[in-house]
Order: C-alpha cells, then sequence, then structure tokens
C-alpha cells in the first residue's frame, strides 16, 4: 500500500511544480529570439519511474508544449505514445489545452486510442495510445500526463495476464536509456527515479553535461537528472546514430556486463533453447558430410540457416524476448526474427560437435560501458579449437560470403556464455576483404561509339551488391538487371553478350565474376576537331558498391562520427583506345597520391600510341569514421572522384 502513497506524492508535487512553471517558461519563451523561429516549444518534460524491489517500474510522463505557428499546431493535433503490451501498460491520465486567449479545455482521456502500431518485418504486438487535441493556435499550450507501467523493453517473458509481465526479466534489475535531445527546442527535461535504498544503481551522463543528485527520502533513494535549455540537436547527413553523439543518460542497477552475460546464458539453457532435435540432426549430418576443417563446419552450417531460414516475425507466445524459441519450433516453422535464426545455428553447432551460445548486439549504434541493455539484435559465437570465441550473424548473410558481415563492423556484442563475458567489439574487416575490380577494354570510334568489354569481379560486401540480382532475383531478370547497368552509363548502351563463367547463384565457390561485350552509339561528344568523353568505369558503373559517393564530400568539416556502409576497395583499370590522328589534352600524364591511416588513393593517367590508360585504387579502410578522419576521407574520395572527369582528345 506504502507504494501507492510514493506514486500519489509524486504525482502530485510533479502537477504542483510544472502547473505553475510553465507559465514562467512560456513567457521565458516570448522573450528569447532563440525561440522564436521554432514550429514548437516543450516547456516542460519531467519523467518520475517509482521501481519496486522486482525491478517493474511505474512511469509518470509529463509535458507541456508550447505552440508557435501553423506547423507547429498540425504535429501536436494528435499525441502519440508507443508501448509494448508484453511489458507495459500505458494510459492518458489528463490533457489539458490552455488557450492563448485564456480559455482552458480539459480533454475526454477517455476517448483516447489504443492501435496496433505500424510494423514492417517483426509484428510482435506493438501498440500506440493516441489522443486527439483537435485545432491549435499559436501561443496555445498542450499539458499532457500519461502513467506507464512496466519496463523498458529490449528486442531480444512471457506473455502472463497478471502484473508478472511488467517484472522485467532479469529480475529485480533496473535500467532506462533517456535520451536527452529532442527535435524542438526543450526548456526544461527532469528525469526521477525512486528506487528501493537497498538497490545501488550506477549512472553516467553521455556527450554533455546535466545536472544530477542522488539523496534519501525515507527507505527509497532518489536519482535526480536536469537540463535546461535544449535545443535541437544538429544533425550531418549520413553522421552516427543519434545516440552516439547526442546527450543521454545510462542507468542500470546490474553492476557489470558479466552479470547479464551470465543471467543470458542461463536463462536459455534452462529453458532448452538449442536441444537436439532428430530431423534437425539428420540435416546437420547432410550438411557437414565431406567436411574436414572446423571453419569448413562452420562455414556450411552458416550458410545453410542463413540461406533457409526467412526473416518474419509474429507472436508464438513465450520467448518473444531474451528467451529463445528451441530447436523443434524453428526447424519446423524456418521463419522467424534474429534470434530465431541465431538459435536455429546454435543447435545446428552443438549437434555437429561445437560450443556454441547466444549473444546480443546493438545494430545501428554504440553500447556503452554502463550495463544498460541497448540491444536490438540477436547473434550466435562459435568457440573455436584455440579456445577463442567467433561471431556468427546468420541473419546478416544469406547469400553472402561471410560469416559475420562487415556492414557490423565495429559494432558491440555480449555473449552469453557459462563463463560470463564483459562486452565484446568486432573488429575493422580491411578494404580489401570488400574489393571491387573493374577492368575495362575498349575502343572509341570516329562516330563517336564506344565498343568493347569489361568484367566485373568483387568480394565480401561487395560481391553481396554485385550477385544479389542472382541470389535473390527471378532467372528471367538477370539479363535486363545486368543490361540496367550500361543503361546508367547510357540510354543508347547495348548488351551484345555477358560470361559469367559459372553458375553466378554459386557463392559459396568463388567471388563474383562477369565479364560485359558491349556497344553504346554517340557516347563521346563530337566536335571539329575534338572528342569529349567520360572514363566507362567512372561513369554512373556499379554505383551500387560505391556507397562512399553518397557521402558529400563538398562539405569542409564535420562535427561527428560519420559512417559508410562497409570497408571498401575501389579497383579500376581502364585501356581506351582512340582514333588515329588523336591524342590525349593534355598530353602531360597524370598521377595522384593520397595515403592516410583512414583512406588511400593511387591513380594514374597515360596516353602513348593512341592509348589511353587510366588506372586507379581506393581504399577506404573503415565502416564508421571519427569527425577528425574526415579531411583524409573525403580528400581521397575527392582524387577518386576526380579521375571520372571528361578526357579531351584532339586531332594532330
Amino acid at each position: 500500500m506504502k507504494y501507492h502513497y510514493i506514486i500519489l506524492a509524486l504525482f502530485l508535487s510533479t502537477y504542483v511544480s510544472y502547473g505553475q512553471d510553465w507559465l514562467v517558461q512560456k513567457k521565458i519563451v516570448e522573450k528569447q529570439k532563440v525561440y522564436a523561429s521554432h514550429n514548437c516549444v516543450t516547456l516542460a518534460d519531467s519523467t518520475n519511474v517509482t521501481v519496486q524491489p522486482n525491478g517493474s517500474g511505474s512511469f509518470s510522463i509529463y509535458k507541456t508544449i508550447l505552440i508557435q505557428n501553423r506547423e507547429g499546431a498540425l504535429k501536436n493535433r494528435v499525441i502519440i505514445y508507443d508501448y509494448d503490451p508484453l511489458t507495459a501498460f500505458a494510459s492518458f491520465s489528463y490533457a489539458t489545452i490552455y488557450r492563448a486567449n485564456g480559455d482552458i479545455i480539459n480533454l475526454d482521456v477517455t476517448q483516447a486510442k489504443d492501435y496496433v502500431a505500424p510494423a514492417r518485418a517483426i509484428y510482435w504486438g506493438a501498440r500506440q495510445i493516441m489522443l486527439e487535441v483537435g485545432r491549435l493556435y499559436p501561443g496555445d499550450v498542450v499539458e499532457y500526463k500519461i502513467e506507464k507501467k512496466g519496463f523498458t523493453y529490449a528486442l531480444l517473458t512471457s506473455m502472463d495476464e497478471n502484473d508478472e509481465r511488467f517484472i522485467p526479466p532479469m529480475r529485480g534489475h533496473f535500467y532506462d536509456i533517456v535520451p536527452f535531445w529532442n527535435d524542438e527546442p526543450t526548456v526544461k527535461k527532469v528525469y526521477r527515479v525512486s528506487m528501493p535504498a537497498e538497490k545501488d544503481m550506477q549512472f553516467e551522463f553521455y556527450q554533455g553535461e546535466c545536472s544530477s543528485s542522488v539523496r534519501m527520502e525515507g527507505d527509497r533513494k532518489i536519482y535526480s537528472f536536469k537540463k535546461e535549455n535544449i535545443m535541437p540537436f544538429p544533425k550531418e547527413a549520413n553522421m552516427v546514430d543519434l545516440f552516439d553523439v547526442a546527450p543521454k543518460l545510462m542507468m542500470s542497477s546490474t553492476p557489470k556486463w558479466e552479470d547479464k552475460s551470465l543471467w543470458f546464458n542461463k536463462t536459455n539453457e534452462d529453458y532448452g533453447s538449442f536441444e537436439a532435435l532428430p530431423e534437425a540432426q539428420k540435416k546437420v549430418d547432410e550438411i557437414i558430410k565431406g567436411k574436414k576443417t572446423e571453419m569448413d563446419k562452420i562455414a556450411a552450417l552458416t550458410h545453410w540457416v542463413a540461406d533457409n531460414i526467412r526473416y518474419s516475425g509474429i507472436s508464438m507466445g513465450k520467448g518473444e524476448g531474451y528467451t529463445l524459441h528451441n530447436t523443434k519450433m524453428n526447424f519446423t516453422d524456418r521463419c522467424g526474427v534474429c534470434k530465431d535464426i541465431a538459435g536455429t545455428l546454435i543447435s545446428f553447432l552443438r549437434m555437429a560437435g561445437f560450443e556454441a551460445y547466444p549473444a546480443m548486439t546493438m545494430a545501428g549504434s554504440r553500447v556503452e560501458q554502463i550495463p544498460a541493455d541497448h540491444f536490438n539484435h540477436c547473434v550466435a559465437v562459435v568457440k573455436l579449437s584455440n579456445g577463442t570465441y567467433m561471431p556468427l550473424d546468420p541473419t546478416w548473410v544469406p547469400f553472402l560470403r561471410e560469416l559475420w558481415s562487415s556492414a557490423e563492423q565495429q559494432q558491440n556484442y555480449l555473449p552469453g556464455v557459462p563463463e560470463g563475458s564483459d562486452l565484446k567489439i568486432t573488429p575493422v574487416s580491411p578494404p580489401e576483404n570488400h574489393y571491387i575490380r573493374i577492368n575495362s577494354q575498349t575502343s572509341l570510334l570516329t562516330n563517336g561509339t564506344l565498343k568493347g568489354k569489361f568484367t566485373v569481379t568483387a568480394e565480401g560486401q561487395s560481391d553481396g551488391v554485385v550477385r544479389r540480382i542472382f541470389t535473390r532475383g527471378f532467372q528471367s531478370e538477370w539479363y535486363n538487371a545486368l543490361e540496367r547497368e550500361l543503361l546508367n552509363v547510357s540510354p543508347q548502351a547495348k548488351l551484345v553478350n555477358v560470361d559469367y563463367g559459372k553458375d553466378p547463384r554459386d557463392y559459396q565457390s568463388g567471388p563474383i565474376k562477369i565479364t560485359y561485350t558491349f556497344e553504346i552509339p554517340n557516347y563521346a561528344l563530337m566536335g571539329e576537331d575534338v572528342i569529349v568523353f567520360k572514363p566507362l568505369t567512372m561513369n554512373n558503373l556499379y554505383n551500387s558498391v560505391k556507397t562512399f559517393l553518397r557521402i558529400n564530400t563538398e562539405i569542409s568539416e564535420r562535427s561527428y562520427a560519420f559512417k559508410d556502409a562497409c570497408s571498401r576497395l575501389v579497383e579500376l583499370d581502364e585501356q581506351i583506345i582512340i582514333p588515329k590522328g588523336y591524342r590525349l589534352i593534355p598530353i602531360k600524364n597524370m598521377q595522384s597520391t593520397q595515403t592516410s591511416p583512414v583512406a588511400d588513393f593511387n591513380g594514374s593517367i597515360s596516353f602513348e600510341n593512341n592509348q589511353i590508360k587510366i588506372q586507379q585504387k581506393l581504399a577506404l579502410k573503415k565502416r564508421v569514421y571519427e569527425a577528425g578522419d574526415w579531411d583524409s576521407f573525403r580528400k581521397a574520395v575527392n582524387e577518386h572522384k576526380s579521375f571520372g572527369e571528361s578526357l579531351i582528345i584532339k586531332k594532330l
């Protein structure tokens, strides 16, 4: 009963405090020019959490928003709050509109709607509560409060109908990750947590500062965090996730990551997630038959699971969180989300004699040392004969010549192993693991036609992009897809012949290799004594692989870290025979070299005996770059781009 009194006291103190404060804050906003250009301003954003001994939390979420123009009115005409019914319940406590003319409108919160949230690929029943505010005017203030019970949900418990579902999987523990940024200015943001005195909690405020305090109130320990005058966080194109650069609070009652690792291991071992299944054992024996080395077996099992378990997430009862579904369900259904695909691989590896376990990771952003569950993805680890653990991710490597996708390099993960583990990070994958090489031999005719052939070879992530049409598309579309690569160069291009060398669907036998024979009428711009044309290899050819070209290198400086899809090596070798009696302008050969720890470029253009030779190599050495890497990165990429400028040949 005393917990109800505590919640009521928190509610009353918050209401009284902010009910008086927002008028003062509104006057401050109206006087300060810095707020004038914004559509709306959050006057107060307050969250109070009361944590029970079992780890369940009661959240009181309060906001007041000042409308400043029509766009702000449209944006706030409906209040939407997301929650997951598997782990929480949320409802509106009250909502009020304070009109600029002095009128007060108390909205009927019983008219709030509870809808299924929009979903894609994962259909676990996430929901949204919505309250229609209606027409708003500049100067209006919207005030509302939401009560939520439960815990912050990581995508990695059961669907009981009682309060058990509000208790976090790691019973008795509490954590939260609180963004202290917003798309609109915030005058004051407060986050308060009331914990049982016997519970300890560690916290850290990242990428900024806030005022904080810890004090005792009876048998409760109160943690308070406040930040004022929060302006919208400036965003840069291709920057890393906001959680990696913007102010955030992380807190957890779990002492260290090893505790979470041990718990994750025990949870799935006790549930029997990876128990052997006779039908699955038969498939495992079939897959590894004839494979002699441990890596051959691991690769064969990883690729089979990656290629044969479809990604599709629907509610299947117990196991929609940290508990991985068992072997029978996964092998029978042949579908699921990351944990089901990883769980199938772990079961397969164990049936093949390996020691394998699940691991948690965060695709898209960094995981900090404070053991708050910043995870959204499940992978696997396998113990090699040398005693080390190797991460595997079958979810991200369908039809890919990798066992761990290098689109996830420099990514934190936590293995759930019996001895416990600290947080790990995947290493940088060298650019030569992801090369694309285009070798072109062409002839330019006096009528401007370019004809000849070029060969594309690729490995790693580059191989996956080039090969995608063969592994995921209909065979009837192969020719059209390859022809489109030429049509990207010129709408008049004609694909004469394609040589795959071998079945392009067989990605495990070696890197992709395709040879095109083609002809492009009117490729060059013809003058009286001058011909102008672009090098073929730099004229929109396989730009889908060159993801770095989507990064604007005209920007001179960056304030924040940025990212590309993957480390990459681009090697282009082009030989062009030009008509006799013409020469390259200027005659002097061109050479360029850029070298740095993050990006290298080496290129040359030469002319001899009516043949132009263009060679270049661009090595981009990371997926995630620091802001200080920008100058070296952009110089190397800009040099690469300069080799795509038009060539001029002139009659002697």
